[in-house]
């Protein structure tokens, strides 16, 4: 399993409409072929950052994802609303804790 954690900083003027186009399209998202799971979630302190926590069954499912029509629309619009570059990170859990 892959996990994919994204960085987002928005503009204060497009944080309502950030979280509505996510809520619009996430079910979509959560379809693709391989993943298994989403989450969207709001800095407490810094309200117009954001991070998406995805599982994915491999890096391949995850590129698929990136490469795909609806990515790419997705992706672009939603850099429209950015106030600072996304940061990204694709992790592998190395220890499980009891």
């Amino acid at each position: 399993m892959l996990v994919r954690m994204v960085k987002m900083t928005f503009r204060e003027d497009t944080v309502d409409a950030f979280k509505e186009f996510f809520e619009g399209r996430k079910e979509k998202i959560r379809g693709f072929e391989g993943c298994t799971h989403l989450e969207l979630w709001q800095d407490d302190i810094h309200h117009t950052i954001f991070f998406t926590y995805s599982h994915w069954t491999d890096e391949a499912a995850l590129s698929h994802y990136r490469n795909s029509a609806f990515f790419r629309e997705t992706w672009q619009q939603t850099k429209q609303m950015f106030a600072a570059k996304a940061e990204a990170w694709s992790v592998s859990q190395l220890v499980v804790l009891p």
